[in-house]
């Protein structure tokens, strides 16, 4: 491709530069709104300086893309409330035998949920984990740090839904899912294991310093707290139905009624006490109430929006004055003396509670394994060779439709932002292109990184290294990709396939790099500097001297492993 008149040139040039330090400095102080919308800034731009029309723009949206990307997004969430990272998180900490063990479990649970999950999505979940965790055993966070975002970054190259470039790459090249697993899964293998390695070689005096003992007594932190991570901020959907109701629908079952005279009014505003305080009354020697017990149990697990029903019975009160507070004016009965037709009332009462909690118990493990059953059928259909977009988006209809309740609160914990910013990039890029400034750049570059030798294919890495790390892995991609395979073409239509994988494979472990080279990393960074208690800043320079040889030895093994 020619170049552009110059004054396309330069002004597609200023649009691109705009876009390219908003999306690698996002809080620039002359201009700190954020990538998302410098994104749609450069668009903009390219649109207002006629580099591309309005139509151009608009066709420059990759729409499989964007669709493939939502669907994954929305599947992850209902993997979330499905308790899918509650139980990764308990894998690391299961039977763990030290600190080499952690680490080494950290890579290989980090890798593998991010080639499935998304790294972004693996490490907002894991960090937090891998922080109390280490809090736990009194060990240094800095090494499970760094083995959890450059595994996610490594295990993500391994399937089109792992990360972003993967699905521009899958989509473009339309590489099925089964040969684009297959073709990178031995060198994402052997690259997690010589991580593993590398980590363990840097950090093998620190992870063999013996815990202080004193200093693990003061603080132990609980499974239930390792396992308490929230998977992202949203609003919370209002109580759609009320314990006493659920109370009044197992009577009703089991046929069970009460007399019209106190019974039923007692029974009623026990309901009532249990839906609208919480509280658990504690019988005395002569039914009388000693003291009453927050039971703090009416409410949300997580954002998973669970409803928790009360599993403890409820006494009865022994006394005008808790008559009079929850506004009850009839008959006062002890526990041992009250019945309903010859059945004990406070027994009847928690043998119905327990009835309850068992139908919403089994109730949620049905719909677990459905939306388990669901994500495997997602994978199976991929690997069968079907459209990944709609696969994706299918599977995402139908947990919302198997969850039967309103979509919205799931809904809105997708990242609509990262969808905008795909947008706005997709229409920068596509501008940039018709500059004509990458197509020369590549006919300079072309003779010497092609990927029948092992010098051109050294050549092409380092490239897509520098690059990656200098203009992010996604713009890298969609500058690089078309080009790079038209290249591999005139070898063999083997090649072509083969020069698209090592795009995907050197394009995301290059993001190991640098602190910068990769969103898992700023992510990890970010939640492990404002998690609550646990706080640890990861510096740019700590990584890099980690990252360095990493990305180096990493990509050279994958690279020999890779097939086309």
């Amino acid at each position: 491709m020619v170049m552009a008149p110059t004054v396309k040139v330069v002004l597609g040039s200023i649009a691109f530069a705009i876009f390219w330090v908003l999306a690698v400095f996002p809080a620039v102080p002359f201009l700190p709104i954020g990538r998302t919308a410098g994104s749609l800034l450069g668009a903009m731009l390219m649109v207002l300086f006629r580099v591309i029309t309005p139509d151009q723009a608009y066709a420059a949206i990759d729409l499989p893309i964007l669709g493939l990307l939502f669907g994954t997004m929305v599947v992850s969430v209902y993997l979330e409330r499905a308790d899918m990272f509650k139980y990764l998180g308990k894998l690391l900490s299961w039977r763990s035998r030290g600190a080499k063990d952690l680490l080494c479990r950290i890579c290989l649970i980090s890798a593998i949920s991010s080639a499935f999950f998304t790294n972004d999505t693996s490490c907002v979940i894991l960090t937090e984990f891998v922080l109390k965790i280490a809090r736990q055993q009194n060990l240094p966070p800095h090494p499970f740090l760094l083995a959890l975002a450059s595994s996610a970054n490594i295990g993500s190259s391994a399937t089109p839904i792992g990360n972003p470039q993967n699905l521009v790459i899958a989509v473009q090249s339309k590489i099925s899912f089964g040969r684009f697993l297959f073709g990178i899964l031995p060198a994402m293998l052997v690259g997690v294991c010589i991580n593993i390695l590398i980590l363990l070689c840097m950090y093998w005096k620190l992870l063999s310093v013996q815990k202080d003992e004193e200093d693990a007594a003061v603080e132990v932190v609980g499974e239930d707290d390792v396992i308490s991570h929230r998977f992202s901020p949203a609003t919370m959907s209002h109580l759609t139905s009320t314990n006493s109701q659920d109370l009044q629908s197992v009577l009703e079952s089991m046929n069970i009624h009460s007399s019209p005279n106190t019974n039923e009014s007692t029974l009623r505003n026990r309901g009532n006490i249990a839906e609208s305080n919480s509280i658990r009354s504690t019988p005395s020697v002569n039914g009388h109430t000693n003291q009453t017990e927050g039971l703090g149990d009416l409410g949300y697990i997580g954002e998973s929006e669970i409803q928790k029903v009360p599993s403890a019975g409820l006494g009865s009160t022994g006394n005008s004055d808790a008559s009079k507070e929850v506004g009850y004016s009839g008959p006062i009965h002890s526990k041992r003396s009250s019945s309903v037709n010859g059945v004990e009332h406070g027994n009847f009462i928690e043998f119905a509670e327990e009835r309850l909690g068992f139908s919403k118990k089994w109730k949620r493990v049905l719909w677990k394994a459905c939306v388990y059953l669901v994500t495997l059928g997602m994978l199976a259909s991929l690997l069968a060779g079907l459209n990944m977009s709609w696969t994706a988006i299918t599977a995402a209809l139908a947990l919302v439709v198997l969850d039967f309740k309103d979509a919205r609160p799931c809904l809105e914990k997708v990242s609509y932002s990262l969808l905008i910013f795909f947008c706005g990039m997709f229409i920068t890029v596509d501008g940039f292109n018709k500059t004509g400034i990458p197509s020369t750049l590549w006919d300079f570059m072309e003779p010497y990184a092609k990927i029948d030798h092992i010098g051109g294919t050294a050549v092409l890495a380092a490239v897509i290294i520098v690059l990656s790390n200098l203009a992010s892995n996604v713009p890298t991609v969609l500058l690089l990709g078309a080009r790079v395979a038209a290249s591999a073409a005139t070898i063999s239509p083997a090649s072509e396939q083969k020069a698209w994988l090592i795009l995907a494979w050197v394009s995301t472990v290059a993001g190991n790099l640098s602190l910068l080279g990769s969103a898992a990393n700023l992510i990890v960074c970010e939640q492990a500097r404002r998690a609550q208690h646990y706080g640890y800043n990861l510096s740019f320079w700590s990584h890099l001297k980690f990252g360095v040889p990493s990305t180096i030895i990493v990509t050279a093994m994958g690279l020999t492993l890779i097939r086309g």
